[in-house]
């Protein structure tokens, strides 16, 4: 589904990302992992054709990612939609239903049929008994499924999502990671995490890569799994050595 090839990318003298190289396929659940900084936002909008790499290549579905045109199959959902604007007087409905003109077009004028999406993509993120509130009156957990039914409503093979759970409870976050284990499962759907929380991805990516200006990681979330609990054990080590030689 996307595929990238030494896929390099500078901000005029600073290099942030370098020979990139990396597969997603279909039905994947990948987390993208790195810290702040650590250029994964910068992948993601290269992927999303948002940056063009400096060098290197990007296919989305088989396609040179420049002259890709079908977005309705491609689902994003951005960084710190948690801050929406509490005063803005859209209904959930009305919210997810945006989604369609992204498929449709901004003149399409509104059927039944996108009406029952719309309903089918609030049941599947659990928020079709919130769709006549008004958008800000939810909670930040509650906002960012609306947001994911909005993705989910253009019918995408594949969903981005970029660091949601910014500004989300523990609870409430802990509970979002299931959701999209779910979605993955249940829809078949692709998903790709974009986010610095490790214990996040654990909750059901199948693949983790980690991102540091290069990728230096990318395999199972088992074998990512046995590395951090290594790295772990390493820095303990290396912790208690230096005490017992202070």
């Amino acid at each position: 589904m996307v595929e990238l090839k030494n896929v390099s990318f500078n901000y005029g003298n600073d290099r942030v990302l370098k020979d990139i190289n990396l597969n997603i396929h279909r039905g994947d659940y990948l987390g993208i992992v790195g810290t702040n900084g650590s250029g994964k936002t910068t992948l993601l909008k290269i992927i999303l054709g948002l940056l063009p790499p400096s060098s290197g290549s990007v296919k989305l579905f088989g396609q040179d990612a420049k002259n890709f045109k079908d977005r309705s199959k491609i689902g994003y959902v951005p960084q710190k939609v948690t801050n929406f604007d509490a005063n803005f007087p859209a209904t959930v409905e009305e919210v997810v239903l945006m989604g369609r003109y992204a498929r449709r077009g901004l003149f399409h004028s509104i059927k039944e049929g996108d009406r029952k999406r719309v309903r089918f993509a609030l049941e599947q993120v659990e928020m079709a008994s919130y769709e006549n509130r008004l958008i800000g009156e939810l909670s930040g957990g509650q906002q960012q499924r609306v947001f994911i039914a909005r993705a989910l409503v253009t019918e995408p093979e594949i969903v981005f999502l970029d660091e949601p759970t910014t500004g989300v409870d523990k609870g409430a976050r802990d509970e979002f990671y299931q959701l999209l284990k779910k979605l993955n499962e249940d829809l078949k759907l692709t998903v790709v995490l974009i986010t610095h929380d490790m214990e996040g991805v654990a909750y059901g990516a199948m693949h983790v890569a980690c991102v540091d200006h290069t990728l230096f990681f990318h395999s199972s979330l088992e074998e990512f799994l046995k590395e951090t609990k290594l790295n772990e054990k390493l820095e303990r080590d290396a912790r208690i050595i230096a005490h017992h030689h202070q």
